[in-house]
């Protein structure tokens, strides 16, 4: 089973999480400055639900980046030819 994103074996032209994450947070800060002058209560609560999500994602990113540290520092960078945890 591959994933659609992410590095794997079978997947070795995809992205680290953290990657992702940070281009999604980009794309939300960039369509939220569209509705900040907007002051009506259903864009105060999507903005709101915006910013809330910008937390979880930026969490995520911070996670995801002290992952990789862990994987580096406990064995090294990544082998295409064998993974660094799990089965391969």
């Amino acid at each position: 089973m591959s994933t659609k994103f992410l590095v794997t074996d079978e997947n070795p032209s995809g992205y680290k999480l953290e990657d992702i994450l940070m281009v999604i947070r980009n794309d939300i800060l960039q369509r939220a400055t569209k509705i900040m002058t907007d002051n009506r209560p259903e864009s105060t609560a999507v903005m709101n639900n915006n910013i809330r999500i910008l937390t979880i994602i930026s969490e995520g990113i911070e996670l995801a980046k002290n992952s990789s540290e862990i994987l580096d520092k406990a064995f090294g960078p990544s082998d295409p030819d064998k993974p660094r945890i799990g089965e391969a």
